[in-house]
């Protein structure tokens, strides 16, 4: 029994790992980011619906404008913009450092959470300076990844499964691409973490959280498909064929978004928000492990 949040976790981090690894192989494939984002919300606001309508549509409180207006804001920010950054940011990067920078996303929400008051640091106490020398250390971490390439570790990637050339037209193999990619990826979490923060408030006046999260996909949908729609009008680019782009948009939309939000739930009852937390870096292995033995993709220490 007390095994069952350990493997739950390690399913979850799984997940996460996987849906870079896929995202990433999209993209490379030539799949427009913008138009992914829209799919893969377009899919889970399909899968969730009828699940959030059976547990809480009974018991929902009433959708004011003014609840409704918050809604559509954190979804502009925390799901579309972040997601459309995101996308752009694996391009120019790799799925390895998009899992790392990940673990700045709690650094940003404690940061956020100080600055909205829902969170006091204490700099005489022993967890206030940890939480400090926990910021110091992520943070000093990011500027590695961004900053520091040093030697590859040729062991690795001698053996893949899969080539996967880069197609896509925004990817360039350049230094300042790399540095642009890393910004975008780190604007992509800032927003994620303004949005959790920001969720705190809007759940106090709309606790279906079903409901809350199946109503964020759904307008993320709308404002996912305007996003693309401008950017690429070439029908062409919006089909989906029984090919590795369906199985990513698939992937992250039900998988990725359903099925985690149900063990992420879970955890947190079981074990508390900590524990997910400071288990998050096995994300970053997975997904380090699954771009070299999968793609073959270079490892060098920092970047």
């Amino acid at each position: 029994m007390e095994k069952k949040p350990y493997f739950a976790v390690l399913l979850r981090h799984s997940i996460y790992a996987g849906m870079f690894l896929l995202s990433k192989a999209a993209f490379d494939g030539g799949m427009n980011n913008f138009i992914f984002v829209f799919y893969r919300q377009a899919i889970a606001t399909l899968f969730l619906l009828p699940i959030a309508l059976y547990f809480e549509w009974k018991t929902a409180p009433p959708l004011s404008f003014v609840t409704f207006a918050k809604i559509f804001m954190l979804s502009l920010f925390g799901i579309t913009a972040s997601l459309d950054l995101q996308g752009v940011a694996l391009i120019y990067t790799s799925a390895s450092l998009a899992a790392a920078t990940v673990n700045s996303i709690p650094v940003f929400t404690f940061l956020f959470a100080l600055l909205f008051r829902l969170e006091v640091l204490r700099l005489r106490s022993i967890v206030g300076l940890a939480k400090v020398g926990g910021i110091v250390f992520c943070t000093g971490g990011v500027l590695v990844l961004v900053f520091y390439k040093g030697p590859q570790l040729t062991l690795f990637n001698n053996h893949h499964l899969f080539t996967i050339h880069n197609q896509h037209p925004l990817h360039d193999a350049s230094t300042h691409t790399w540095l642009k990619g890393c910004l975008l990826m780190l604007a992509s979490n800032i927003l994620w973490a303004l949005s959790l923060v920001l969720q705190a408030f809007v759940l106090k006046s709309y606790p279906s959280t079903l409901l809350f999260t199946t109503l964020q996909c759904l307008v993320s949908s709308f404002q996912s498909f305007i996003v693309a729609i401008a950017l690429e009008r070439d029908l062409d680019e919006w089909k989906l064929g029984w090919d590795l782009r369906l199985l990513a948009v698939l992937y992250c939309g039900i998988v990725a978004t359903g099925v985690t939000y149900s063990i992420q739930t879970w955890l947190i009852k079981k074990k508390g928000p900590v524990f997910l937390a400071m288990s998050t870096p096995i994300v970053l292995v997975l997904t380090t492990l699954g771009s070299t033995f999968l793609f073959g993709e270079n490892i060098s220490l920092g970047r």
